[in-house]
């Protein structure tokens, strides 16, 4: 299939995201409650593709509630259909999911003072179908986008399965740190550290795929410290559309 065959199948799967979009919320999960049906979530998707042995003790951790972790939920159609958790992690606040297996790799962007986003715990429900989970991991990836726009990150990690490295590539032009690193604990797969370049990435990634566009006031309700916006609502509608220069709701939901 020649360039022009592959822009419009690009497009045309950018286009479903964006309509799909319009059927999301984000959520910050902060409550016990909400935190609990992010495990359930979890243990889900982990056993759909025994990614680790599972018990309750490593669904939620201690990472969870770090000061600088942002669990989210995202809803599809009201129902939760994904979580991710975002790290922000600066060379004085060194707490992340990748850290604890790719430490000394990630210690030494740290030491150069670099500041970095760190998405961890990614899960889907498995028991969506067709388009919609296809569209799900990068929906779920979009508060990843966000951070790294909200805190002005110089590198975006992944750490993921040697087989879906090139999905990242694709994405966010990621570059491979440690191609394998075998036998992983708690995990029942192997790993691979990516790391993507933030600065200058931006209007590339957005051109491709115009989901990951945000309006400033999206990503302060997102990241913001709670007493910055302490009514914020319940759950945030995405404002790609807005921030596209096209309609959408431009209003977030309350409780």
């Amino acid at each position: 299939m020649g360039d022009s065959g592959h822009q419009a199948k690009s497009g045309s799967f950018s286009e479903r995201l964006m309509l799909l979009l319009d059927r999301v919320e984000y959520r910050r999960v902060e409550s016990s409650e909400d935190m609990e049906d992010i495990a359930r979530l979890r243990y889900k998707a982990y056993k759909a593709v025994n990614l680790m042995e599972l018990t309750d003790a490593r669904l939620l951790d201690e990472l969870d509630f770090d000061s600088q972790a942002y669990v989210f939920g995202i809803y599809l159609d009201e129902r939760l259909a994904s979580t991710v958790r975002v790290h922000h992690v600066t060379p004085d606040h060194r707490a992340s999911t990748s850290g604890i297996i790719f430490g000394a790799e990630i210690d030494a962007f740290l030491d150069a003072g670099m500041v970095l986003i760190d998405p961890g715990r990614l899960a889907v429900d498995p028991d969506l179908l067709g388009d919609d989970l296809r569209a799900l991991p990068y929906l779920t990836l979009r508060p990843v986008a966000m951070a790294c726009e909200y805190f002005s990150a110089d590198r975006c990690l992944t750490a993921c399965r040697p087989r879906h490295a090139g999905f990242y590539k694709r994405i966010f032009q990621s570059e491979t740190v440690v191609a394998l690193r075998e036998n992983l604990g708690v995990y029942n797969a192997d790993g691979a550290l990516l790391v993507a370049q933030v600065r200058g990435q931006r209007p590339s990634i957005l051109d491709r795929y115009p989901i990951f566009d945000s309006e400033p006031f999206e990503r302060r309700l997102m990241f913001a410290d709670r007493e910055e916006v302490p009514f914020a609502p319940l759950t945030i509608l995405p404002t790609a559309r807005i921030a596209q220069g096209g309609y959408g709701k431009i209003f977030s939901r309350g409780t």
